[in-house]
This record gives structure tokens, C-alpha cells and sequence, in this order.
């Protein structure tokens, strides 16, 4: 372990480390934005819900976009330009007092986001041995976990869900990482021997490899649903803990359970890992939809903090059973001169991040926060709908594996 340690390039460290800080910045903030919108604002929950949602719905449009012209003109451009317009972007939270600017913030968010990490994770894809891409992969995943940990006890103390204060720490740290990312880029010239050593494909052409990958398309319709679930833990859960009658101090209870969740992470990314690599990535993101899907009914019909703590537990596995091997799922299926596009094209993935926080908003206005067993039930039910999905992407691919296994016993 020590030797794949010390093979990873001083951007690769860069990224890991700053993606840790940045995470824990926008952690204080990001994740209260639902009750900082509701109760500070007078913002509606039908309202908060768009809010929340633009930023995945911009997401999913311009992730690809963001991936695809990485490919074609190198990654470091997009991560820097996408960086420092994402900086402004929090700096902006902080001083937004009218609806329509924090629509347009949230967009701007998604639309960050969106070129930025594809664009990372191929980078990083681009610098690692096969063999070493797994350990990459989550040590970012965990870099990402140590973040939200820390961060919304951070934002707890700040006052999140009424200060504006976290949003211009988040800036200030963003600007940190940028700088850092500057100095690594101009010292290192690996980004652009790797971009200069692709083929450059139009994104027409992209398009219409990804057009054809079936096994891909069928995969990512599986994963959106599973990531309707999965959304509803900064949207749906944060508005029901702050405003469900059965809890008395429900924003301290939000950010407990987010800092459980963030070590729960921690403690069993390893593990299920570990269990994960015997069997495959695709394996591992079915049964974690169906775990998440299990937790959100666990949030809406039982009552009690220990329980609550307990679905908490259960919905951490399955967020780290998806998105411990989504990336190391999509990087082996996809085509070799169109990492960043592939990586970019599972933006789209983020129409997940879309239905869910409208769903979720549109069900609390129709029932209510007094019914969170049928709004989680309606909720946990269209997140189950990825495993039989998935299920059949499993089949395609083994089908494929066997006949390519045939064609090589007969050449």
C-alpha cells in the first residue's frame, strides 16, 4: 500500500487533498441551504425544492459538455476556468437576499461542479496505473467523507441555517485550492501530455459512441433512480427533520446524522469495499440502491433518534456500495480516448439529484410534514426501480463477456 501511495503524482495529492478542504468548506453551508431557505428566507418547500434541484438539473446538461471538451482541450483549462468561477459563485450565497439570485447561484453551483469534478476524475484516470485506480478512486471518495464530517458541525456552530457567514469561509477556502492548482499545473506539465496524446473526437462523434453503448445508457437509467434516492438526504430529510412536528430540535438532529453519515462512511468505505472488489462494481451499485431505498422507508415510519441513527447507518452503506465503485465501473467501460466524456456523460446521472428534491418538495407540500411514512414510502419505491435495471445491465454485460470469450477460443 505504501509503494501505490508514493506512485501518486503531486496533482493527484493536489486534488485529493484539496478536494478534502473544499468539501469541508461547502459542508458548512451547501447542505442547511434547504432550512436556511424555508427558515430564514420564507421560502416555500415546493419553491426550496426547485431551488435544490437547479443545480443537479444544469448539472446534467453540462457535465458532459464540461467532460467532452476536457478531452479536446485538455483538462487543466476547464478545472481552472470552472474553479475560479465557482469561488464567485459561494462568495455570492453569502450576499443573495431575493429568490431569483439564489436560483441563479444554484445553477451557476451545478454548472461548477459539473465541468470541474469529471474533469478531475479523468485527470486522475489519466495519471493512475490500472492497478492503482481503485485506491485513487476512494482515497477521493474518502477525502470527500473526512470533509462532510467535519464540516456540518463546523456550520452547526456558524449558524448555517441562518448566517451567511459559512458561505464566505467556503469562498476563501476555493480560492485556496484554485491558487494550489495554479502553482501544481505550471510546475507539472503532465495534463498536457496526456491531452496531446489523445485523439481528438468532436462531440458530435462522442455523442454518437455513447448513442450506441447500450450497456452505458441502460446503467446510467439505473443509476438516476438510485440517485433520486440518494437526493433526498440534503433535500427531502433536511426540510422533514427541521419542520416534522415528532421532533423537537430537528436542525441539531440533521447535523448529527450528517456527521454520522460522514464517519459511518469512513469506517465502512474499507470493508465494503474490500467486498465489493470480489464480486463487481455493477454488483456493488445494485445493492446499493436497494439499500438506500430501504433506509428512506426506515426515515419516514420510524420516529426515535436511535432509529433514526440506525437508517442513518443503513443508508451510508448503500451510498458507499453505489459511489465507492461508480467510478471505477464507468472506467471500464469506457471507451479509452473518451474518459472525460464517459465521466461527464454520468453527469447526467444527476437527474436523479433533479426528480428527487422536486418529488420530495412536491410530496411534503401535498401530505404534509405530519406524513413522512407515504412521502418516504412514494420515494423509497422509485429508487427501488434501479436494481431491476441494473439487474439486466448485469446480464448484457455477462452475455457480452461470454460471446467475446467464444470468439477468442475460435481465433
Amino acid at each position: 500500500m505504501n509503494g501505490k501511495l508514493k506512485s501518486i503524482h503531486p496533482i493527484g495529492w493536489n486534488i485529493i487533498i484539496g478536494t478534502l478542504f473544499a468539501r469541508l468548506a461547502s459542508s458548512m453551508s451547501m447542505p442547511f441551504l434547504a432550512i436556511y431557505l424555508t427558515m430564514t428566507k420564507g421560502v416555500s418547500p415546493g419553491m426550496t425544492g426547485i431551488i435544490i434541484a437547479v443545480s443537479a438539473l444544469v448539472g446534467v446538461f453540462t457535465s458532459y459538455i464540461g467532460g467532452n471538451l476536457s478531452d479536446q482541450f485538455g483538462r487543466k483549462w476547464i478545472m481552472m476556468g470552472s474553479i475560479i468561477v465557482w469561488t464567485f459563485v459561494f462568495l455570492g450565497f453569502a450576499f443573495a437576499d431575493h429568490v431569483a439570485w439564489f436560483f441563479i447561484l444554484n445553477a451557476l453551483n451545478g454548472i461548477c461542479k459539473s465541468f470541474f469534478e469529471p474533469t478531475s476524475r479523468a485527470l486522475l484516470s489519466d495519471m493512475t496505473k490500472p492497478e492503482n485506480k481503485l485506491m485513487i478512486f476512494n482515497l477521493r471518495y474518502a477525502a470527500i467523507n473526512v470533509g462532510v464530517a467535519i464540516g456540518p458541525l463546523i456550520g452547526l456552530q456558524l449558524g448555517s441555517s441562518k448566517s451567511s457567514l459559512p458561505f464566505i469561509i467556503t469562498a476563501f477556502v476555493y480560492m485556496i485550492y484554485t491558487i494550489s492548482l495554479l502553482i501544481q499545473f505550471k510546475k507539472y506539465n503532465l495534463e498536457e501530455k496526456v491531452a496531446i496524446k489523445k485523439e481528438r473526437v468532436t462531440m458530435k462523434q462522442s455523442l454518437q459512441v455513447l448513442g450506441k453503448d447500450t450497456i452505458f445508457l441502460l446503467a446510467l437509467i439505473g443509476i438516476i433512480l438510485g440517485n433520486a434516492g440518494y437526493s433526498q438526504f440534503s433535500s427531502t430529510l433536511s426540510q422533514y427533520f427541521a419542520n416534522a412536528p415528532v421532533f423537537l430540535d430537528g436542525v441539531k438532529l440533521f447535523s448529527y446524522v450528517l456527521v454520522l453519515n460522514a464517519i459511518t462512511v469512513l469506517i465502512v468505505q474499507y470493508p465494503v469495499t474490500r467486498i465489493g472488489k470480489k464480486y463487481s462494481p455493477l454488483v456493488s451499485i445494485m445493492f446499493g440502491t436497494m439499500t438506500l431505498s430501504l433506509s428512506l422507508l426506515g426515515f419516514g415510519m420510524l420516529k426515535s433518534v436511535p432509529l433514526m441513527f440506525a437508517c442513518a447507518v443503513l443508508f451510508t452503506v448503500g451510498e458507499v456500495l453505489m459511489f465507492s465503485m461508480t467510478d471505477v465501473f464507468i472506467d471500464q467501460i469506457a471507451v479509452q480516448n473518451l474518459k472525460g466524456t464517459y465521466f461527464g456523460a454520468m453527469g447526467f446521472s444527476g437527474l436523479g439529484g433533479v426528480i428527487g428534491p422536486w418529488l420530495g418538495g412536491f410530496l411534503l407540500d401535498y401530505y404534509g410534514y405530519g406524513n413522512g411514512a407515504i412521502v418516504f414510502a412514494y420515494l423509497a419505491a422509485v429508487c427501488s426501480l434501479g436494481f431491476p435495471i441494473l439487474l439486466y445491465v448485469k446480464i448484457m454485460i455477462n452475455k457480452r463477456d461470454m460471446l467475446f470469450e467464444n470468439k477468442k477460443l475460435h481465433t
